[in-house]
C-alpha cells in the first residue's frame, strides 16, 4: 500500500465509479444514470439500459475504463443553483438525476466533470483519472431504484480499486477464496442447513449435523451466561398489536413485521423482535434498586420481512434466533456493567477462534434523538470508560447511533481478513419511557432504569455462516458434529471395527462408521471432503497389534497408536 496517499481509498473508488458511468455512456449512449457510492469493498453504479448486460459484458466495459484512466482527465467541481441544476440536467436527458434534484431542497446543487462526462455528485474525488491504478470490475445485478420495489429493476455494476497492482491482486485472491468457502455450498456439501423454496425463502431448515453445531453453540452459551448472573427467559412468538404500538414498532417498523393475524376479534403480529417481552417480565412486579443490575438472556427466534432480493444463504434471512439480552440497572451501575459485557463478549469470541477484534463507538445522532443530554452524555462517557479500561483500539462513528442511544459495535475478522458485524451494546431511551419502567430507588422514589440490549452472537443462523466460512467447514475439535471416522480396508475387519466403534462412543467420541466394500482410497477421500476431523483406518496390521490407524485432517499424516490414547487425544 502507498505509504501516505493523497485521498482515502474511499474518494478514489468514487471517483472510479464516475469513470464506470463514463464508461458505459461511451458504449451505451442511451443509458440513464441512477448513483454510484464507493462501498466498504469497492463501489457500483446503478443504470437502466436497453440491452440486459451479462458478466461477460464486463471486460469490454473495464477496457473503456482503462482508456479512460490513461487520459488523465482532471475531476473539476462547480455548484449550480436549483433553477440551473435542473436546466443542465434536462439537457442531458438524465431523468433519474432529476428526480434526485426535485427530491432535494438544496441553495446549490454540485456537479463533478471530468472529460466530457458530468454528474450530479457532492465528492470529494481524486485530482485525474490516472490516479487510478488498479481497477477491476466484479459482477452484475439487480437493484431498485432507490431501494423500492416499487421503482424500476436497474442493472448495478460492482466493481473495486486500489491504490496499486499489488493490493488489488491480494483482494482478487480473497475473493476467490471466499467463493470457496461459500457456507452455502459447504453447508449443502456438510449436510448441515438447506433452504427449500416449498416452506419459503429466508426460513433455514437445521439438518442433523447442523442441529447438533447449534446445539453445541446454545449449550455453551447458556452455560456462560449462567456464571455472568443472567436469567434466561422464553418469550411468546406473537404479542398485541398494543404492545408493538407502545413500543413503537408498528409506527417506526411495520415494513419489517409481517400481516397481522386475526385472534378473538383483535390483531396479534409476530415478533420482529424480544425487546417489548422483556420489558414486560421486568413490569410484572415492582423492582427495587437493591434488585437492580437485572439481566435477561434469550435465545429468541424473530421473524422480519426482507425482500427476496436480498436473501443470502444463512446472512440474510426472515427467520432467525438471537442471541439477545437486556440488562435493566442504576445509572450508578453502568460503567460497571459496560465493562462486564465488553468482558464476556471478548472472551465468548475468542472461543470461537475470533481474536482479531475491532470495536466501534457510535454517538448521539444530530437529529431525532430521544433521552435527556444527561442520559447521552452517561451512556457515551460509560462506554468510552469501559473501552479504555480494557485498552481497547475503538473509533468514534460522530453521530452515528441510533436515535434512541448510542452503542458499540464490534466486529470480528476472520481467517481471510474480512471483518464481520457481530456483537452490539445499544442503550435504549426509549422504551423505559416508552413502558413506564421504573425503580424504587434508595430514598423510596420511583426512577427511570437505564437500559441495554445487548448480542453477543448476533443471530444464531448469521453467525453458523460465519464459522462455517471462518473455518471453511473445517469446525474446531469440540464443535465438529463428527470426531471420528471408523473405516475398514477389509470385510474381515468389520468385527474389530465395531469394537472400537463402541469404546469411541462409550467414551464420549462423536463417531460415524464406513464399513462399505469400497476401496480405502475412496473412503479416505469421502471422509477428507466431509473435513473430519479424524480417520480411523483399519486394516489386518491394525487388528494383529490391537491398534488403531489415525489420520490428522491437519497434518494429512497417519498415525498408528492405541484407541486409550487416541481417545484422549481428543477428549483432553
Amino acid at each position: 500500500m502507498t505509504d501516505t496517499p493523497e485521498f482515502p481509498l474511499s474518494t478514489l473508488r468514487h471517483s472510479a465509479s464516475h469513470v464506470l458511468a463514463q464508461a458505459v455512456l461511451h458504449l451505451y449512449p442511451t443509458a440513464k444514470l441512477g448513483i454510484g457510492p464507493a462501498i466498504e469493498d469497492g463501489f457500483y453504479y446503478d443504470f437502466d439500459l436497453d440491452v440486459f448486460l451479462t458478466e461477460e459484458d464486463l471486460p469490454k466495459i473495464e477496457k473503456e475504463m482503462k482508456r479512460i484512466l490513461k487520459e488523465k482527465q482532471a475531476f473539476t467541481h462547480y455548484d449550480l443553483n436549483r433553477k440551473d441544476a435542473l436546466e443542465k440536467i434536462a439537457k442531458s436527458n438524465q431523468h433519474y438525476k432529476k428526480e434526485l434534484i426535485e427530491d432535494l431542497n438544496l441553495d446549490a446543487y454540485s456537479f463533478y466533470e471530468n472529460g466530457p462526462f458530468v454528474d450530479l455528485c457532492k465528492g470529494p474525488h481524486i485530482k485525474h483519472t490516472k490516479q487510478i491504478k488498479a481497477i477491476k470490475l466484479l459482477k452484475v445485478s439487480g437493484a431498485y431504484w432507490r431501494g423500492s420495489e416499487k421503482n424500476k429493476m436497474l442493472q448495478r455494476i460492482y466493481g473495486t480499486a486500489f491504490y496499486s497492482k499489488d493490493e488489488l491482486n491480494e483482494y482478487l485472491e480473497r475473493i476467490e477464496e471466499a467463493k470457496k468457502r461459500d457456507h452455502r455450498n459447504i453447508g449443502r456439501d456438510l449436510d448441515l442447513f438447506s433452504i427449500n423454496e416449498e416452506i419459503g425463502g429466508g426460513l433455514v431448515l437445521w439438518h442433523p449435523k447442523g442441529a447438533f453445531i447449534r446445539n453445541e453453540i446454545e449449550n455453551m452459551w447458556r452455560e456462560k451466561h449462567a456464571e455472568e448472573g443472567y436469567d434466561q427467559l422464553f418469550t411468546p412468538h406473537v404479542g398485541k398489536s398494543k404492545l408493538w404500538e407502545t413500543s413503537g414498532h408498528l409506527e417506526n417498523y411495520h415494513e419489517n413485521m409481517y400481516s397481522p393475524m386475526g385472534i378473538d376479534d383483535q390483531n396479534y403480529f409476530i415478533k420482529p423482535m424480544n425487546c417489548p417481552f422483556h420489558t414486560m417480565v421486568y413490569k410484572s412486579s415492582q423492582r427495587s434498586y437493591k434488585q437492580l443490575p437485572i439481566r435477561y438472556a434469550e435465545l429468541g427466534t424473530v421473524y422480519r420481512y426482507e425482500r427476496s432480493g436480498v436473501l443470502h444463504g444463512l446472512f440474510r434471512v426472515r427467520g432467525f434466533t438471537q442471541d439477545d439480552a437486556h440488562i435493566i440497572c442504576t445509572p450508578e451501575q453502568t460503567e460497571a456493567e459496560i465493562l462486564k459485557v465488553l468482558t464476556f463478549c471478548f472472551a465468548t469470541l475468542e472461543v470461537f477462534g475470533f481474536k482479531n477484534i475491532k470495536t466501534y463507538i457510535s454517538t448521539k445522532p444530530k437529529e431525532k434523538a430521544v433521552g435527556e443530554d444527561s442520559k447521552w452524555e452517561l451512556a457515551q462517557s460509560s462506554l468510552e470508560a469501559a473501552a479504555k479500561k480494557m485498552n481497547l483500539d475503538y473509533e468514534i462513528d460522530e453521530g452515528g447511533g441510533a436515535f434512541y442511544g448510542p452503542k458499540i459495535d464490534i466486529k470480528i475478522e476472520d481467517s481471510i481478513g474480512r471483518q464481520w458485524q457481530c456483537s452490539t451494546i445499544q442503550f435504549d431511551f426509549n422504551l423505559p419511557e416508552r413502558f413506564d419502567m421504573y425503580y424504587i430507588n434508595k430514598q423510596g422514589e420511583r426512577q427511570r432504569p437505564i437500559m441495554i440490549h445487548r448480542a453477543l452472537l448476533g443471530s444464531l443462523e448469521r453467525f453458523f455462516g460465519i464459522l462455517i466460512e471462518h473455518y471453511a467447514g473445517k469446525f474446531p475439535l469440540w464443535l465438529a458434529p463428527i470426531q471420528a471416522k471408523v473405516l475398514t480396508i477389509h470385510e474381515s475387519g468389520e468385527n474389530y471395527a465395531t469394537t472400537i466403534t463402541k469404546k469411541l462412543k462409550e467414551a464420549g467420541v462423536r463417531v460415524e462408521t464406513d464399513f462399505r466394500n469400497d476401496k480405502i482410497g475412496y473412503k479416505v477421500r469421502q471422509g477428507i471432503t466431509e473435513k473430519v476431523p479424524y480417520l480411523i483406518i483399519l486394516g489386518r496390521q491394525e487388528i494383529e497389534n490391537n491398534t488403531i490407524g489415525v489420520r490428522d485432517r491437519e497434518t494429512n499424516e497417519t498415525e498408528t497408536m492405541a484407541i486409550e490414547d487416541f481417545i484422549l487425544r481428543v477428549l483432553v
